[in-house]
């Protein structure tokens, strides 16, 4: 077993396995574990996932993006971060694309993805 490996091992987060199936232009929520103190809690931050980098795996990173207040948030959510707590997928997205960049320059109604009725994963 090489260095890797054993680092793999150890930093994996084993809610992987439990994180339903979503790519780009699904609509999702993040519950992420904030910590204030001595204290923890879970915050759920929901948008639409805009990038999914090597789905699952340990290098693996997915970006979401929301609007706040009129401003465009966007936050990168490793895979196997102890942060991520739980993912709810709230809609599916009907989309052509690997990537959606394009939504940062659009807000309101031209920020919008149609919703896939016929995908049911």
């Amino acid at each position: 077993m090489n260095l890797v490996d054993v680092v793999n091992k150890n930093y994996a987060n084993a809610e992987v396995a439990n994180f339903p199936k979503f790519r780009t232009g699904d609509t999702i929520a993040v519950h992420v574990k904030i910590k204030e103190g001595d204290k923890t809690r879970i915050q759920i931050f929901q948008g639409i996932c805009i990038a999914v980098k090597q789905y699952g795996s340990t290098n693996g990173h997915f970006r979401v993006r929301k609007l706040s207040s009129g401003m465009g948030v966007e936050r990168v959510f490793p895979f196997h971060s102890p942060a991520v707590a739980k993912i709810e997928v709230t809609s599916r997205g009907k989309s052509r694309r690997a990537k959606h960049f394009y939504l940062r320059e659009r807000t309101g109604k031209r920020a919008r993805i149609a919703i896939d009725y016929d995908r049911k994963e």
